[in-house]
């Protein structure tokens, strides 16, 4: 089992910035590729992006790329999300998620283990 807790969502204006981190727990967290992803209301939730276990491979949705950037410390079981630019559109709850696969998976069903989310609310 991992236990994988989110912070650092808040409230910010378009523009504005906001780093989400993902504390693991439980078992060995550099054995797992980590993803991040969202869901708003009303839709389903969606891949944001993800990194290899090693860190070396990351892997971004195209609505995200050059705005957002993904990192990991193994040292520390942490997987950090830097969010830049930030758009009223990326408001949503944030979720990351660990998978067992060696590559990154895009898909929900390809994660193992879930957090329980961090609210990001980007106001216009």
């Amino acid at each position: 089992q991992v236990q994988l807790v989110e912070s650092g969502g808040g409230l910010v204006q378009a523009g504005g910035s906001l780093r989400l981190s993902c504390a693991a727990s439980g078992r060995t967290f550099s054995r797992y590729a980590m993803g991040w992803f969202r869901q708003a209301p009303g839709k389903e939730r969606e891949f944001v992006t993800g990194i290899s276990w090693s860190g070396v491979s990351t892997v971004y949705a195209e609505i995200v790329k050059g705005r957002f950037t993904i990192r990991r410390d193994n040292a520390v079981n942490t997987v950090y999300l830097q969010m830049n630019s930030l758009k009223p559109e990326d408001t949503a709850v944030y979720y990351c998620a660990a998978s067992e696969r060696t590559v990154v998976p895009p898909r929900v069903k390809d994660y193992d283990y879930w957090g329980q989310g961090t609210q990001v609310t980007v106001s216009s």
